[in-house]
């Protein structure tokens, strides 16, 4: 492992959806390295229960959450404010890759079921915690975008179109909050191998994998060490913005 710069989180608390597993629980464990405290916010309790080991447990709080739902994240949202009293970071980790087939035979429900996740879910987060950080005046939100969402994947339509609404609600919500203490910015990777790739076929995977110049996929330690950063306070000039992680697979 490469030296790996610290960030100082003390103090801070962070809530990471998508928390129990792969990108999401590599960006908590990153933070609580830090000193952070966190909250991982995931559908999955059985997960929840396993990652929930990895961290200090006094410093650690788990939510069973659908993140499409506004009750549900509005009820997350509150337990979590009930038992740190504060949310400084939020990463918007959850997401899910929808079925690899063409516009013309993509089900409807599964457009609806990818688009509500990936792109309903970052809104109805943002829109509940940002209120908080106005009050205090300080704020750091990661959303998690994707390449797909810059160059539009073939037959992951659902996918990419959510994932560039991920970058546009970043890019707006990021220009409303310039002039406070609050930082709005989203990451693309390209492919990083986690638990996602059982939802893919194997010629999605090996498609993606032609596309990176590093002629390899990514890791979760990476996107973590970048999102590190974007969620620091020394990410103060940075906002409504999009950073590849996508091993020179990024044009633009």
């Amino acid at each position: 492992m490469q030296h790996r710069n610290h960030y100082d989180f003390s103090g801070r608390h962070a809530v990471i959806t998508g928390g129990a597993a792969g990108i999401g629980l590599a960006i908590a464990q990153r933070l609580a390295e830090g000193g952070a405290s966190v909250s991982l916010w995931d559908r999955d309790a059985e997960a929840l229960e396993h990652a929930i080991g990895r961290f200090d447990r006094e410093r650690v709080h788990t939510a069973v959450v659908d993140v499409a739902g506004e009750q549900s994240v509005a009820e997350a949202r509150d337990a979590t404010l009930a038992r740190f009293g504060k949310v400084d970071v939020l990463v918007t980790s959850a997401g899910i890759t929808g079925p690899n087939m063409s516009v013309a035979d993509y089900p409807p429900e599964e457009w609806d079921r990818v688009m509500n996740i990936n792109l309903r879910g970052p809104f109805l987060c943002c829109r509940a915690l940002v209120p908080h950080m106005r009050e205090k005046d300080y704020g750091r939100i990661v959303n998690i975008a994707s390449i797909a969402g810059k160059e539009g994947n073939p037959n992951a339509s659902a996918y990419s179109a959510s994932k560039a609404g991920v970058i546009a609600l970043t890019k707006s919500l990021g220009k409303e909050l310039a002039q406070t203490g609050i930082r709005v910015n989203c990451i693309t990777p390209a492919a990083v191998r986690t638990g996602m790739f059982a939802q893919m076929t194997q010629q999605h995977i090996d498609y993606m994998l032609s596309k990176i110049p590093m002629s390899r996929f990514g890791t979760v330690e990476e996107v973590a060490a970048l999102v590190a950063w974007l969620a620091s306070a020394e990410c103060s000039f940075s906002t409504a913005a999009v950073f590849d992680v996508s091993g020179g697979r990024g044009t633009y």
